[in-house]
C-alpha cells in the first residue's frame, strides 16, 4: 500500500490539493479546539455576537462543508484524468467525467443533505416557512406552558421540513453510491470496494423482489420488505433520507463525526511525526537498550516500531520507517532475510494495538461499542505487552538458534548527541501527554499533591476528592482529561513547537506547513474509503441481513448444546469463522474497514453466543490487525521483502511464526475478559438495555488475585507456543516435543481446573527439565 498522501507523478493539480489540504487541517483543528477557560467568551465578545463560536462548529453544517472540501481534494490528488492523460481520447474523456462526478456528486450530496435534514431544511429557510413553522410552534408551546403553569419555553423541536427533494432523493443517493464507490475503486482497489458492491447488490435485488413479488412465501434472505401493502416506491423513502441524513449509519454519520471530531488531530499529528527527526533518535535509543541481548537490532526493531507504531498507526508505514534503518542492522548481525523481514512486519503491525494512540481502528472500535477511548487503552495493556513480549521471546529463541551473541559494548551506531535527545523529545513528549490526559479522571484534577503544591482547596464528599475553584491551569488540564481529541490536539500543538528545538528544522520551518498540508490529503483519502464502509453499514441496517444470521446460527446451535456462554465447543467455532472472516476480508486492506466489515456482519452473531459487545469488537479488530501479516496479501511482510529483498510470500509466513500471539490472543480474553481490565469487556449482553449485569461468575472492577492466576497461566502458555514455533529453546529439538509444547500451551489455557493445573505443573517441570539436560546446540540456519 503506498502513502495516502502520494500523488500521480506530475501531477499538475498536486500544489491545489495540497492548499485546500491546508485549509482543511486548519478548520478541523480549529474545530477540535478543546474548551479553554474564557475562550468562548473572548471570542464572542471581540466580535459582539453571542452565538459566534471557532470551534465545535455545528455538525449540520460542518460536515456537508468538510465533504465537499475531502471530495475535491482526492479529485485532485488521485485525478484520473492526471493519471490516463497519455491514454487515448475515449479514455481521457472518461477519466475527466470520473473525476468532474466526484466533485459535483460531493456538492449534490451535501446540498441535498441540507435540504433534508431537519435542523437546517435549507429551502423552507429559503422561501422563509421555515421561520413561520417555528414561530407558529413557539406560540402554541408558551400558551400549553402558560395554560398548565409551566415554565415558558423559549425555543421548539426542529419542525420536519416542508420542501424537500421528494422522489429525486433516489437518483441523489443512488449515483452518489455508485461514484464514490468507483473512485474507491481506483484509489483503493478493488479489494476493498468488492464487499460494499456485494452487499449494497445483495439490497437491491432484494428489495426488488419485494416490490416485483410481494412478501408472501418468500425466504427472509431473498427479500427486503420496505412497507405494507400496496408497494410502491414511496415506501422506501425513509430508509434511503436515513441513508443521507441519518446520524449514526448516514453517508455524513458516524464515520464523519469520528474522522472530524476525535480521529482528526491523531492524523495530523501522525504526518507532523514523518518530518520529526526523532525517528532515527529513537533506534539509536533502542539499539542503545538492546545491545546486551542477543536479539539486538531485532529487539530494537521491536521497541522501535511499538513507540513509532502507536503513532503512525499504519504497519507499511511503520515498516517502511524503521524497518529500513533495522532490517539492514539485523542483516549484518546474521539474521536470515525471511526473519528480519517477518520480525519488522510484526512489530509494525503490533503499533496497531500499543496504547495510547493504536490507529485510526481504535477510535472507530469505541464509537462503535460507545466505550470511552480511555477504557479501549486500558483493555489493550495486557494484550500489547504479551504480543510484543512474545516477539522478544522469538527473538531470544531465534539468536539461540543461530548462535548470535549479544554486542555488549556501545557502539557508534549507539550515541546519542545532544541533538538526538532533543529528537527523543519530540517522540516521547507527545505520546506522554497522550497518555496522562487520557488517564487522569476528570474529577481527580487539583486532588493530588501537585494540587496541594499550588494549594488548591479540596472537600471530601461521600468519600470522593472535589476540588471546585481550580487555578486556571488545572482548570484547563480538567477540561482536557479523559478526551481523546483534545489529548491529540494538545499533542499536535505540542509537537509543533518541539519541531523548533531542531536546528535542521529552524533553516526550513515550512517543513511545518507542508506536513499539515499533506495530512489533509491523508484526511480526504480516508474518508473516501470511509464513504465504501458507510455504504455496508446502512445495507445491512437496510436488510437485518447481520441479524437474521446470527438468530439463525444460535437457533440452530442450541438444537445441539446449551453451554455456550462458558465457553464450550460452538463458541470456539463461531469465534474460528469469525477469525477467518476478518483475515479473508482485511488482505490487501486498511485496518478500519476490514475491522468494520466483520464487526458488522459477524459482531452480532458473537454477541449472542454470550460474548460481551466490547470483547466480540476486540476479538474483531485484533485479527483485522493480523490481517496485515496474513499471507497471501500480507501488506506489511510485502513491505518489508521490499528492503530485504527476500520472497515475500516467505517473509509473510515468517511474520506470521513470529506474531503467532496475535492469532492466539483474541481467544484467550474471549474466554478470560477479565484480562481486558474493564467493565465493558464483562457485560452480559442479553441483559436488559441500561442495565449492567455481568457475565456469570464475574462482578464489577478488578479481581487483581485472580487476574495473577490467569496471567501466570497465559504466560507459560505463550512461551510453550513461541519456543515450539521456533523449534528452539534451551537448544534444538524436534516434531514431538514442539507437540508437546503446543499441547502443555493448549492445556495450560483451558478453562477447566481440572484441566490447566495439573498441564502447568507438568509445563514447568518439562521445562526445568529441558533446561537443566544443558546444551545450546550448533549454530542452525534459520528456516
Amino acid at each position: 500500500m503506498t502513502d495516502l498522501t502520494e500523488s500521480a507523478p506530475s501531477n499538475r493539480f498536486y500544489p491545489v490539493a495540497r492548499a485546500i489540504g491546508l485549509v482543511l487541517v486548519g478548520i478541523g483543528l480549529l474545530n477540535t479546539i478543546p474548551s479553554i477557560p474564557g475562550l468562548d467568551q473572548f471570542v464572542q465578545d471581540l466580535t459582539g455576537n453571542p452565538g459566534f463560536v471557532i470551534r465545535k462548529f455545528p455538525y449540520e453544517y460542518f460536515y456537508p462543508a468538510a465533504f465537499v472540501m475531502m471530495m475535491v481534494i482526492v479529485a485532485l490528488n488521485h485525478s484520473f484524468f492526471e493519471q490516463d492523460r497519455s491514454g487515448g481520447t475515449s479514455k481521457r474523456v472518461f477519466a475527466g467525467f470520473m473525476d468532474i462526478a466526484l466533485v459535483v456528486m460531493a456538492v449534490v450530496v451535501a446540498v441535498s443533505y441540507m435540504v433534508e435534514i431537519d435542523s437546517i431544511c435549507l429551502i423552507d429557510q429559503i422561501t422563509g416557512e421555515r421561520a413561520e413553522l417555528i414561530a407558529k410552534a413557539l406560540i402554541e408551546e408558551i400558551e400549553f406552558a402558560k395554560l398548565y403553569g409551566l415554565p415558558i419555553p423559549k425555543t421548539v423541536d426542529d419542525p420536519d421540513c416542508i420542501n424537500t427533494l421528494g422522489l429525486w432523493i433516489f437518483p441523489v443517493v443512488g449515483t452518489g453510491i455508485v461514484i464514490f464507490l468507483a473512485y474507491n475503486v481506483r484509489v483503493w482497489g478493488l479489494a476493498l470496494v468488492t464487499v460494499s458492491i456485494l452487499i449494497a447488490g445483495y439490497t437491491l435485488i432484494t428489495i426488488l423482489i419485494w416490490y416485483v413479488f410481494g412478501a408472501d412465501d418468500i425466504n427472509k434472505y431473498l427479500i427486503t420488505k420496505l412497507g405494507g401493502e400496496p408497494r410502491t416506491l414511496l415506501d422506501g423513502l425513509p430508509n434511503v433520507r436515513d441513508v443521507l441524513v441519518n446520524t449514526s449509519q448516514g453517508l455524513l454519520g458516524r464515520f464523519m463525526g469520528i474522522l472530524l471530531n476525535t480521529v482528526f488531530p491523531y492524523l495530523v499529528l501522525g504526518s507532523l511525526f514523518g518530518i520529526s527527526a526523532g525517528g532515527q533518535s529513537l533506534i539509536k535509543l533502542a539499539f542503545l537498550w538492546t545491545r546486551r541481548l542477543r536479539g539486538g537490532p531485532a529487539h530494537a526493531a521491536i521497541v522501535s516500531s511499538a513507540l513509532f507504531g502507536t503513532i503512525s498507526g499504519g504497519p507499511v508505514v511503520n515498516v517502511l520507517s524503521t524497518g529500513v534503518l533495522t532490517i539492514p542492522m539485523m542483516l549484518k548481525r546474521g539474521f536470515n532475510k525471511r526473519f528480519a523481514g517477518g520480525i519488522e512486519a510484526a512489530a509494525s503491525s503490533g503499533g496497531q494495538i500499543m496504547p495510547p494512540v493504536m490507529g485510526v481502528a481504535a477510535f472507530v472500535l469505541a464509537a462503535m461499542t460507545v466505550v470511552p477511548y480511555r477504557e479501549v487503552i486500558i483493555a489493550a495493556i495486557i494484550p500489547s505487552l504479551a504480543y510484543f513480549g512474545c516477539l522478544f521471546l522469538t527473538v531470544v529463541f531465534q539468536a539461540r538458534k543461530q548462535g548470535i551473541e549479544p554486542i555488549g559494548k556501545k557502539t557508534s551506531e549507539m550515541v546519542l548527541t545532544g541533538q538526538d535527545k532533543l529528537n527523543l523529545l519530540m517522540i516521547f513528549a507527545p505520546i506522554l501527554l497522550i497518555l496522562l490526559l487520557l488517564i487522569t479522571p476528570k474529577e481527580a484534577v487539583g486532588c493530588g499533591p501537585i494540587g496541594a503544591l499550588f494549594g488548591v482547596q479540596t472537600f471530601i464528599v461521600e468519600g470522593t476528592c472535589r476540588a471546585p475553584d481550580l487555578p486556571y491551569v488545572f482548570q484547563l488540564v480538567q477540561n482536557s482529561a479523559g478526551d481523546a481529541g483534545s489529548a491529540g490536539w494538545w499533542a499536535v500543538i505540542l509537537l509543533s513547537g518541539l519541531f523548533f528545538l531542531d536546528r535542521d528544522f529552524r533553516k526550513k520551518p515550512s517543513q511545518l506547513i507542508g506536513a499539515f498540508a499533506d495530512a489533509g490529503i491523508l484526511i480526504s483519502t480516508l474518508y473516501l474509503m470511509f464513504l465504501s464502509v458507510s455504504v455496508i453499514d446502512f445495507c445491512l441496517n437496510f436488510t437485518g441481513l447481520s441479524g437474521f444470521i446470527a438468530r439463525d446460527i444460535l437457533s440452530m446451535l442450541h438444537q445441539f448444546g446449551t453451554e455456550l456462554q462458558s465457553g464450550g465447543f460452538f463458541l470456539l467455532v463461531a469465534l474460528f469463522v469469525t477469525m477467518l472472516l476478518a483475515i479473508l476480508l482485511g488482505m490487501g486492506m486498511p485496518t478500519v474497514p476490514a475491522y468494520v466489515n466483520v464487526a458488522l456482519l459477524m459482531g452480532p452473531l458473537v454477541i449472542g453466543l454470550g460474548i460481551a459487545p466490547f470483547t466480540a469488537h476486540m476479538f474483531i479488530f485484533f485479527f483485522a490487525v493480523a490481517s496485515a501479516i496474513t499471507p497471501p496479501v500480507a501488506v506489511a511482510a510485502f513491505a518489508a521483502a521490499s528492503i530485504t529483498k527476500a520472497d515475500p510470500m516467505m517473509t509473510g509466513f515468517s511474520a506470521v511464526r513470529a506474531g503467532i500471539v496475535m492469532f492466539v490472543l483474541p481467544f484467550v480474553f474471549a474466554f478470560y475478559p477479565e484480562l481486558l481490565l474493564i467493565d465493558a469487556a464483562k457485560l452480559d449482553p442479553t441483559a436488559a438495555a441500561g442495565t449492567a449485569t455481568f457475565l456469570a461468575g464475574y462482578t464489577a472492577g478488578i479481581d487483581w488475585f485472580g487476574l495473577l492466576l490467569v496471567g501466570v497461566r497465559l504466560i507459560v502458555g505463550l512461551y510453550l507456543l513461541s519456543s515450539a514455533l521456533a523449534h528452539f529453546d534451551k537448544r534444538a529439538f524436534g516434531t514431538v516435543e514442539m507437540l508437546v509444547r503446543i499441547g502443555l500451551a493448549l492445556a495450560v489455557i483451558l478453562r477447566v481446573p481440572e484441566i490447566h493445573w495439573p498441564a502447568m505443573a507438568l509445563a514447568l517441570a518439562y521445562v526445568a527439565w529441558h533446561h537443566l539436560r544443558g546444551g545450546t546446540g550448533a549454530k542452525q540456519q534459520a528456516v
